[in-house]
């Protein structure tokens, strides 16, 4: 069983990361988020701060997030600190990137945005293919490993099929494919069921878990009372409404009750199960240095076998 206190390993490279990482699609995003309204750049500085000094030193971005500006602000944010910080971000495969110079070049503008000379990991955002076959992709990260500006090549929201095509291509150059970024929660386990899971394991591939916290329904703080009062986005996934909030309770309910006996709220103990899984990284956002402080308080302790376990059996109907 994990501990959720050793660096983990990316793949099989030698480079090694925290075994939590921060997420930043909130940065600076107006359109999915409400950057600008409900939270500022100086709250964005503070969750910056409150998670570097956690030790929690790695973050997760795209060049999309915000339309750049997420990137922009951890550039900024990783001038004013002297701490050691590793970034990873991610490369789009749009319709009008059909050559290895796109990538070259998407790579030098995230570099800049970000005010860095390498970044830890770098990843293919979603399995476009559009105009651009996996080769050409995949070689062209390849020679970005070699030339040093990147040192790992990870991909998101890749299938079983699509990353064991990826890692074939990468091999062929020397160079391990080393992350997958999948959606992964306690009550989002459909990569244990449809092989991604399986086949990361196998290919010494390390998971990156988003919405680990399954947009915020295994904090507890939705109930089939305030079912009612769900906002956004969240009104149409069916897991908020008051029947899907019904079903979740006896997870929430399991969550507390391990949660008190270690001091830990139900999010630290959703995401510290996350991390018992093994070679399982998650990726919760922090907009503020209260969230920032709360998802360290996922890292330096782990719950029991048998903990682990119930949790596992209570959530099984979720794979």
């Amino acid at each position: 069983m994990e501990t959720a206190t050793q660096p983990i390993r990316l793949g099989a490279t030698e480079i090694s990361v925290p075994p939590l990482c921060i997420g930043t699609w909130s940065w600076g995003d107006s359109f999915f988020w409400s950057y600008g309204k409900d939270y500022t750049e100086a709250d964005l500085k503070q969750a910056f701060d409150a998670t570097v000094e956690t030790g929690v030193r790695f973050f997760d971005t795209a060049e999309i997030y915000g339309l750049g500006k997420s990137e922009q602000f951890l550039g900024q944010f990783l001038k004013q600190t002297d701490q050691p910080v590793q970034i990873a971000t991610k490369y789009m495969p749009l319709p009008w990137r059909f050559s290895a110079d796109a990538v070259h070049d998407a790579v030098t503008n995230s570099l800049k945005r970000l005010q860095v000379d390498s970044v830890a990991l770098y990843q293919v955002h979603m399995p476009f293919d559009f105009f651009m076959n996996k080769k050409t992709l995949m070689e062209a990260l390849a020679e970005e490993v070699k030339r040093g500006r990147i040192g790992a090549i990870g991909v998101s929201n890749y299938s079983a099929q699509q990353m064991r095509e990826a890692q074939g291509y990468l091999a062929a150059k020397g160079v391990p494919l080393a992350v997958n970024q999948v959606r992964y929660s306690l009550i989002t386990r459909e990569i244990e069921s449809n092989g991604i899971f399986n086949t990361a394991k196998e290919l010494g591939v390390t998971i990156l878990a988003y919405s680990p916290l399954a947009q915020g329904l295994l904090t507890g703080k939705y109930t089939p009372e305030n079912a009612k009062s769900v906002m956004g986005a969240r009104r149409l996934d069916p897991r908020f409404s008051q029947q899907g909030l019904e079903k979740l309770m006896p997870v929430i309910d399991r969550l507390k009750q391990i949660g008190e006996k270690y001091g830990k709220t139900p999010a630290q103990v959703a995401l510290n199960w996350l991390i018992a899984q093994g070679n399982v990284i998650p990726i919760p956002g922090a907009k503020n240095s209260s969230q920032a402080q709360q998802n360290a308080g996922a890292l330096g302790w782990a719950m029991e076998p048998d903990e682990v376990t119930q949790l596992d059996v209570l959530t099984r109907s979720y794979r």
